[in-house]
């Protein structure tokens, strides 16, 4: 067994802090079945899995009216996310582009077609804002322990054991 992190489904979402009532979001449904529908077209016309997918979206270079498509519709869904979270502010900000070295200091990212970095910082700040409110609602109703949304001890002003914020 290696020891780096894993992904696992059930604790990665357990605390997520969702929109409220996006399971019944219409808006969210129709752009994610047109996604998905796109998606699972351009797929079987292409043959190709979903890496080569990707991979095609991510490429600058790569033009082809079906790709074009597909990155349209991904933004289109994720304005409507912002949407549901009631960020219309971030929903009209929020502009994804193809990250360069000059464009992106986190390698990870660069040769991407995704959000800047700054961009990326507002809409994490704002989710771990929205999980630590959450949580405080479950401690006051008695339905969570008191303490980080993390699972750390906190006292009355918000710190952990060895002295951090809520997320430090």
């Amino acid at each position: 067994m290696e020891d780096r992190l894993t992904y696992v489904k059930d604790d990665c979402f357990e605390t997520f802090p969702f929109s409220e009532g996006y399971e019944s979001d219409e808006t969210l449904e129709q752009i994610g079945q047109a996604y998905h529908d796109h998606r699972a077209a351009l797929m079987i016309e292409a043959d190709e899995g979903m890496t080569k997918t990707y991979n095609r979206f991510h490429k600058e270079s790569e033009c082809g009216a079906a790709i074009a498509h597909l990155r349209e519709l991904h933004d289109e869904m994720d304005r409507a996310v912002l949407h549901a979270y009631g960020w219309d502010d971030l929903a009209e900000e929020v502009q994804p582009q193809f990250l360069t070295e000059e464009t992106e200091d986190d390698h990870t990212y660069q040769g991407r077609y995704f959000w800047p970095a700054e961009q990326r910082d507002k809409v994490l700040s704002r989710l771990l804002a929205l999980n630590a409110e959450r949580h405080a609602e479950e401690v006051r109703q008695g339905i969570a322990p008191k303490g980080s949304p993390r699972g750390g001890e906190a006292d009355d002003e918000n710190t952990d054991d060895d002295g951090a914020g809520l997320f430090g």
